[in-house]
């Protein structure tokens, strides 16, 4: 169940991360860890920065790493800043109702 709930709002949140600071993948990853992602992994999270490349909601180029091997940073694109602000205005009415639904589920238990 987690693992679906959380496909689209890695997008999402993704994106919102990249939007403050153009970013390279691990430090996207601890990044998401932080904000409570805790069981999102490696294999889930570049084939969906690759699809948002394909996509062209980010582009990617490297910089040559002082302490290892040069590293991939993402920046949005503005078509990723307009599904940014498409996702943000969604997310805004689905968490409105689903938290009505948990606050108020006592009085939908009674129907």
């Amino acid at each position: 169940m987690y693992s679906q709930m959380i496909k689209g709002l890695l997008e999402g949140s993704i994106l919102s991360l990249i939007k403050q600071n153009e970013i390279y993948g691990y430090e996207l990853i601890e990044k998401l860890r932080q904000g409570g992602f805790n069981k999102v992994s490696e294999g889930t999270i570049y084939p969906l920065l690759l699809r948002l490349q394909k996509e062209k909601l980010i582009s990617a180029y490297f910089i040559e790493s002082k302490t290892g091997p040069r590293r991939k940073y993402y920046k949005i694109t503005r078509e990723g800043l307009e599904f940014l602000q498409d996702f943000e205005g969604e997310w805004v009415k689905l968490e409105k109702s689903v938290n009505y639904f948990l606050k108020h589920r006592e009085e939908h238990s009674r129907i």
